[in-house]
């Protein structure tokens, strides 16, 4: 009897463990989603916000200055210049690409290095997916990363880790 009554106790903490984990890997993941969320909402704030180099402000707003203060909003903060975000977190295959994840490009001819970043902001469809970016031509804007002239400037990807 004494045997019975040491294995259900084993068994109901087991049980109890594996609950605590499933709960807690869905509040991680419910968690990183309200992040993602909250700095794609300040991204998307400076919307219509024009280019300047150099700018981090709603005056003027370059692509690495926009996603640096996009991750403020979360009390994260990330390295100022385009090829030094490329750096940080995970690398993330652009068929792989998730809301939040850093897009990196090269967009001068002859330039080996990295001259542009932006944010996926929606990555439901596979042919459609979402980047926030500020262009030089037209400010702070979404554009669809699978457009002929960004899937050929596409280099890289990063998912940071909330």
């Amino acid at each position: 009897m004494e045997y019975f009554f040491k294995g259900k106790l084993y068994l109901i903490i087991a049980i109890a463990a594996l609950s605590a984990l499933i709960s807690s890997c869905t509040g991680s993941r419910i968690k990183r989603e309200q992040k993602v969320d909250t700095v794609i909402s300040r991204a998307r704030s400076y919307t219509g916000t024009p280019y300047k180099y150099g700018g981090t402000t709603s005056l003027g707003m370059d692509c690495s200055g926009l996603l640096m203060r996009s991750f403020e909003a979360v009390d994260m903060y990330i390295p100022r210049v385009a090829r030094d975000q490329s750096k940080i977190g995970s690398r993330v295959g652009i068929n792989d690409l998730e809301k939040g994840d850093l897009v990196f490009f090269k967009t001068m001819k002859g330039n080996g290095r990295i001259t542009h970043a932006g944010m996926v902001t929606d990555a439901r469809k596979k042919d459609r997916i979402m980047v926030i970016h500020a262009s030089s031509s037209r400010g702070v804007m979404e554009v669809n990363l699978m457009s002929d002239y960004y899937r050929k400037a596409f280099v890289k990807a990063r998912r940071i880790k909330f």
